[in-house]
């Protein structure tokens, strides 16, 4: 292949300087031209008019411009695959074009009622989302974020249980907001403010950096490449946190019952971080023997992103009491949702619950179009296929090149850990933020997580191809060259 790779995708072109680097998939969409602020003045207002706390990946933040399924363009028409969709966000691609039928044809019809009157799109949806559940979770509050979700389920945990203490897993993420903050276990993403009482973090069943964990524990295509003298079929890892959990129980928990579990079936912000076959279900029944509620949050394995069930929890073999959902729900809109049993449900009938913008009829018919396009485009199938294809030849180039320490995830929700090569030491956060820069310039997005940035993460809107995994492949192999030279 020439070393100047040239590619034009609607008159905008994409120059590779990389003599090992595959071509660009073909893009047949044509972006608008770009006629806003300058990148300059974008960055002025970023400084002087946006909160400041507000972080941007890579060296030099990009300004994007428009989207069309899984890609994006920046103000200067310049093409990226998207690796990320939007922080596990955009599920079935950016503006598809039924989920923006549906968005136009609303929008002409009916705004914003609340839903203290009925309007269609709510029920509709309702139905449509509860009849994707299993067992018995068939009631639906629509919020309109993650951390709206999580806390909202903290209210009903501890309404319908008379309980007060919430667990959940140190590395995890729920949200942001005064009360989600409290169930998060990231440094990054807690403020040194007193936290909201009643909530504990317990042990992290991390088979690749935790204390225990082997070459069988994870449900995952690929394994770590710890040692361990399991059977295919049992797993003392999951057995050892396991019991960590059940001496916490024991010493910890001050009226010797709970309100609730929180657990994400596989973390996303902590680094796509994957438990011991064997301890979700575990948890769930110490839980239930100490009289609380499981809750399983879905905000980002939700919606077929992991491939072989619809919902992250299926894979432990639980049916969670509550579960939280939020991102792929809306494909980008801001919609989320709780959902649990009648009998739980009526908890909150105790007193006033009210939403304003709850179950928006925008956000039921966007929400109602993602439940079409998963379900017609076959993209839960999709995940799995690609998915697990990109998983295996990530492993591959684990084997050539020692800065990626571990691969692993499911489906779609895809996390690769780097690290100093012959150690599971975290690789320098400047060397992780130039592997996103380097793969940035050749045209492919990429997020990070883990408590040291160090872990790339990798959950791309659910219709990416297999030639875009190439793609990626690629350039991730030319990056790693790089950084081990």
């Amino acid at each position: 292949m020439s070393k100047n790779i040239l590619k034009v995708c609607n008159g905008f072109k994409n120059v590779r300087s990389y003599s090992s680097l595959k071509e660009m998939p073909i893009c047949e969409f044509k972006p608008v031209k770009y006629e806003g602020p300058s990148y300059e003045q974008l960055q002025n207002i970023r400084q002087t008019k946006l909160n400041p706390a507000l972080t941007t990946f890579y060296s030099k933040p990009l300004a994007l411009n428009q989207g069309y399924k899984q890609w994006l363009f920046d103000i200067n028409g310049k093409r990226y695959l998207d690796l990320f969709g939007g922080i596990c966000t955009v599920s079935v691609g950016h503006c598809h074009p039924k989920v923006n039928e549906a968005t136009i044809k609303q929008l002409e019809t009916l705004t914003h009622v609340s839903n203290i009157y009925y309007h269609p799109k709510l029920h509709e949806y309702a139905s449509r989302l509860a009849d994707k559940m299993p067992g018995n979770l068939k009631v639906v509050y629509f919020v309109n974020s993650g951390s709206e979700a999580n806390d909202l389920a903290m209210l009903m945990a501890r309404v319908y249980t008379n309980n007060f203490e919430i667990l959940s897993l140190m590395n995890a993420y729920h949200g942001m907001s005064p009360q989600s903050m409290g169930l998060t276990s990231m440094p990054s993403y807690r403020y040194s403010i007193p936290q909201p009482p009643g909530i504990h973090h317990v042990m992290n069943p991390d088979v690749y950096t935790g204390l225990w964990g082997g070459s069988h524990c994870r449900d995952s295509p690929v394994q770590t490449k710890r040692t361990c003298d399991c059977s295919p079929n049992e797993c003392k890892a999951g057995d050892n946190y396991l019991q960590q959990l059940s001496q916490f129980f024991t010493y910890n928990l001050a009226s010797g019952h709970v309100a609730a579990m929180f657990a994400e079936s596989i973390q996303g912000l902590g680094g796509v971080v994957q438990f011991p076959k064997n301890y979700i279900k575990g948890a769930y029944k110490l839980v239930k023997e100490y009289g609380g509620l499981f809750v399983s949050d879905e905000v980002q394995a939700g919606f077929g992103r992991t491939g072989d069930h619809f919902w992250g929890f299926e894979a432990h073999g639980i049916t969670p009491d509550i579960v939280t959902m939020a991102k792929g729900i809306g494909n980008g809109y801001p919609l989320a949702a709780v959902v649990t049993t009648p009998d739980i449900a009526k908890a909150l009938t105790k007193s006033g619950h009210f939403n304003t913008f709850g179950g928006n009829p925008v956000a039921s018919a966007v929400g109602i179009a993602v439940l079409d396009v998963i379900e017609e485009e076959k993209l839960q199938e999709n995940s799995k296929k690609v998915g697990t294809y990109f998983l295996l030849e990530l492993e591959k180039l684990s084997e050539k090149y020692p800065v990626i320490g571990d691969v692993r995830g499911k489906g779609l929700m895809i996390g690769v850990e780097l690290v100093n090569p012959g150690t599971k030491e975290p690789l320098d956060r400047k060397k992780s933020l130039q592997v996103l820069d380097e793969s940035l310039n050749m045209g492919v997005i990429l997020g990070k997580g883990g408590i040291y940035g160090n872990v790339l993460r990798i959950k791309p809107p659910m219709c990416v191809t297999k030639e875009d995994v190439d793609f990626s492949l690629s350039v991730l192999e030319e990056v790693f060259k790089k950084i081990s030279q």
